[in-house]
């Protein structure tokens, strides 16, 4: 055989190839982190840390719905503190004629 034939380079690369999958597979299937061809790390990612995102999502979009509505309400009330009192006491008793 010789050394320099291309066949002999072609098996080298296919041996380091394969070598690579077969050891990123390992990893992957005991949870280690994966290489990327650039010797890079690449984190695993789990289910429930999609999970954790969704719900801190779905709860951070609660939040900024109260705040909206507490920002609102403390419009209405800092319209009510500097309004005169002629007005702020007619607009409340026009509220409670409504009632």
């Amino acid at each position: 055989m010789d050394w320099g034939s291309p066949e002999f380079v072609i098996a080298i690369i296919a041996i380091s190839t394969a070598g690579w999958i077969v050891n990123n597979w390992i990893r992957a299937k005991h949870g280690y982190e994966l290489e990327n061809e650039w010797g890079g790390k690449t984190a695993k990612t789990s289910p429930d840390e999609h999970r954790k995102i969704e719900l801190l999502s779905n709860e951070n979009a609660q939040l900024v719905g109260k705040i909206d509505r507490l920002q609102e309400r403390l419009q209405v009330l800092e319209r009510i503190a500097t309004d005169p009192a002629k007005r702020t006491a007619d607009e409340i008793e026009a509220l409670r004629e409504k009632n």
